[in-house]
């Protein structure tokens, strides 16, 4: 019998993909699998901190009132740049400005289709 079909078969399904996914992470972004633990941090707190935001942000504009339709289209489409400062802040906290300013001109080249 084939060593490495033995081999192969008695792990578990999901035993090599536990590590794999922050080597690939790693790979792609051009940092090593530590850092990539640090910038998930980055954009974890970034989301949470621009979801405690929302409620704050539309009752100052709508006056404590319902939000309209309008209003909740207007916060998405604003929201890009709060998000993207607040990622260069979170990332400058963490030690990773550089990682970060480098991914927000890749952003804004793909955004607004100015490639190199």
């Amino acid at each position: 019998m084939n060593t490495n079909f033995a081999r192969t078969m008695s792990r578990n399904p999901g035993e090599e993909g536990k590590a794999g996914w922050m080597t690939r992470l790693g790979n792609r972004w051009g940092v090593p699998p530590s850092r990539v633990a640090i910038i998930l941090v980055v954009f974890a707190c970034t989301g949470f901190t621009v979801m405690f935001l929302k409620r704050p942000i539309v009752a100052w504009v709508t006056g404590d009132g319902d939000p309209h339709f309008l209003i909740s289209v207007l916060y998405y489409v604003l929201i890009l740049p709060l998000y993207n400062v607040v990622l260069l802040i979170y990332g400058a906290l963490f030690g990773q400005f550089s990682f970060f300013w480098a991914f927000e001109k890749r952003f804004f080249q793909r955004l607004f289709g100015r490639r190199k």
